[in-house]
């Protein structure tokens, strides 16, 4: 876990990012974009789909390079790292939430959970410990041995967060999370996010168009033109 004192756990400045159009035009996504996130601060982005959202929390999480700019995680510096070396500070410093949970069918809940901490060599008894008291936390701990089949969408969602948890990373990016969710279990899971922002101190980031989910959030940002505004009080900003 980042400590408070460390500074922030994610760095955005002067962002840039261009995709070819299919006539060959240069489409500027992202337009020198700033955006610091601090730990226990949970940040929204709203706007109109294809504005660029997805592609700046990509962007964000180091899954994909901006043109020009630079974004840190944890104080470090991603943009020209080394492939291997960045794959490593992404799974150490940054979880991922997307609409879909992208759950392994075959496993269970806690087996789901479990995964990222083996892969990062951790020994099973203690990621199976670290992965039970998460599910616990979201409210999973009797279905810890149901596989994603078994479980509801609320579920399956609210299993893929203490995944993206698991190797308890001061960053947490989350691309409309509770999409494909009915009201009830939406909300839970908004309550979830708020919750665990604040108790973990994690620095979370997160892309929708929930007015609920933007509502809980420290600041509500507008992503248009390829730059981030202050949103408007009918986006849910304050």
């Amino acid at each position: 876990m980042t400590d408070p004192l460390r500074g922030p756990v994610l760095e955005a400045s002067g962002v840039v990012k261009s995709y070819r159009g299919g006539d060959g035009t240069l489409i500027r996504v992202l337009d020198g974009v700033d955006l610091t996130v601090s730990p226990g601060e949970m940040v929204a982005v709203v706007g109109a789909s294809g504005a660029g959202k997805s592609t700046f929390l990509h962007v964000l999480g180091a899954l994909d390079r901006p043109d020009a700019g630079e974004v840190k995680l944890a104080g470090q510096a991603t943009r020209t790292t080394d492939d291997e070396v960045l794959a490593e500070l992404r799974n150490r410093t940054v979880g991922f939430v997307f609409q879909f949970h992208h759950l392994l069918k075959e496993f269970s809940a806690v087996e789901n959970v479990m995964m990222p901490l083996l892969i990062a060599q951790m020994p099973q008894a203690e990621a199976r410990a670290r992965a039970e008291g998460l599910l616990e936390r979201v409210g999973l701990s009797a279905r810890r041995h149901h596989r994603p089949s078994e479980l509801s969408g609320g579920e399956q969602q609210r299993t893929a967060v203490a995944r993206a948890l698991a190797a308890k990373p001061p960053l947490l990016l989350a691309d409309e999370p509770s999409g494909n969710l009915d009201h009830q279990n939406a909300e839970r899971l908004h309550d979830l996010f708020a919750e665990l922002t604040s108790e973990l101190a994690v620095g979370v980031v997160v892309v929708t168009h929930n007015r609920s989910l933007a509502a809980r959030a420290s600041r509500v940002l507008h992503l248009e033109d390829g730059r981030l505004m202050p949103a408007s009080a009918s986006e849910g900003g304050v």
